[in-house]
């Protein structure tokens, strides 16, 4: 059984090709501490806004690469041997099974590239 967290997940496509999307609208809209929204489809990946602040879980996804870029605030990415810090307009890609821990100590705005079957979840790193 999975365990529970307390992330807003919308992995519905908010819009479809050809369609403006408004990120500061969205993030005006966002009451939540830790909130993804799958924003559109590229082929077989999507791209999502995560708008958060604290800490994720440690988690891994076994078969899929993940990216992260940040457009305002700070994220760490923790993983075993390291912590990586991106600030605005810095990104990097985590590596499938690579075990990782994303958190903001303030509010942060990132886009998000994987493929669209990911489980934003994971797997647990216990």
């Amino acid at each position: 059984m999975k365990k529970k967290y307390n992330y807003k997940q919308q992995m519905d496509i908010k819009f479809e090709h050809q369609e403006v999307i408004d990120v500061p609208a969205i993030i005006d809209l966002c009451n939540e501490k830790w909130f993804n929204q799958t924003l559109t489809k590229v082929n077989d990946s999507v791209v999502r806004i995560g708008i958060v602040e604290g800490e994720y879980h440690w988690h891994q996804h076994p078969k899929d690469d993940e990216f992260f870029f940040v457009l305002s605030g700070k994220l760490y990415i923790d993983l075993e041997d390291r912590t990586i810090e991106l600030n605005p307009n810095q990104g990097t890609t985590i590596t499938k099974g690579k075990l990782h821990r994303p958190r903001a100590p303030q509010k942060t705005v990132m886009l998000m590239m994987e493929t669209a079957s990911i489980d934003p979840i994971g797997n647990d790193g216990a």
